[in-house]
């Protein structure tokens, strides 16, 4: 099996096949730290990296895959649509799990990270960014008081970390913390750093989706909602254990 993951659905995948013990996986996530999740599993290799195209099919093509399990981040489309690309050609079944969506509720949806920076430079408050480092310079260039404003939520990494240095981000306005998080821990922080505004994205439940949803409710703010790039076919990773079993004999 090859399972793309970085996620907490890859990472549950990967420790059911592990804990079943009928087959091998090989697991890629972009990070060290998505990596160092999953790689004392038995049965499981662990590769880290940009997986990027070429490598992709190489690897399909050297390795004798019965099966591609597509978990990274529903928001990481262009990785999903290279995924499913590279299966095709090397004509490897594909599964990917996709998690439940949340367009419509007691928040404002916009398209996009420039869209969510171009609203928040038009608020009042602190803002709790909870989306991670790789947008970060787009609230910076729109935020005109960034350095007293924005606080930013991001992965206990080296790289993130540094990011938000080289932007010129307060240490103090750094909170690094593995997710997800539940409702209590975001009304602390919320309170904590007096936020009035939390930006987050349609992750679902994996990604602590409605636990920011509470807490922004609880504590009277406003949360701005990123929605998905597309939406998309696939399943639950409870429907992807069935499949697997049913078809492959996991």
């Amino acid at each position: 099996m090859l399972l793309f993951g970085g996620t907490s659905e890859g990472r549950e995948l990967a420790e059911w096949m592990s804990a079943r013990g009928t087959c091998d996986v090989v697991v890629s996530s972009l990070t060290e730290y998505g990596g160092s999740l999953v790689e004392e599993l038995p049965n499981v290799e662990s590769l880290t990296g940009a997986m990027l195209p070429d490598r992709m099919r190489a690897l399909m093509e050297q390795r004798s895959f019965d099966c591609v399990v597509d978990a990274t981040h529903p928001y990481a489309a262009g990785v999903s649509a290279s995924i499913a690309a590279c299966a095709d050609s090397c004509g490897v079944q594909l599964v990917r799990i996709v998690r439940e969506g949340g367009s419509e509720g007691p928040w404002t949806s916009v398209p996009d990270a420039h869209a969510a920076a171009s609203l928040v430079a038009k608020t009042a408050g602190n803002v709790l960014l909870t989306t991670g480092s790789k947008d970060l310079p787009i609230y910076v260039e729109a935020v005109a008081d960034y350095a007293d404003r924005l606080f930013a939520r991001i992965l206990p990494v080296a790289s993130s970390i540094a990011a938000t240095g080289d932007l010129g981000i307060p240490t103090s306005h750094v909170i690094a913390m593995q997710g997800p998080f539940s409702k209590e821990l975001n009304c602390a922080l919320i309170h904590e750093f007096d936020i009035r505004v939390m930006v987050t994205k349609a992750s679902g439940t994996a990604g602590g989706f409605w636990e920011k949803v509470e807490a922004a409710q609880e504590c009277g703010i406003e949360l701005v909602v990123i929605d998905r790039p597309l939406e998309e076919a696939g399943c639950s990773v409870a429907e992807a254990r069935q499949l697997l079993v049913d078809d492959l004999g996991l």
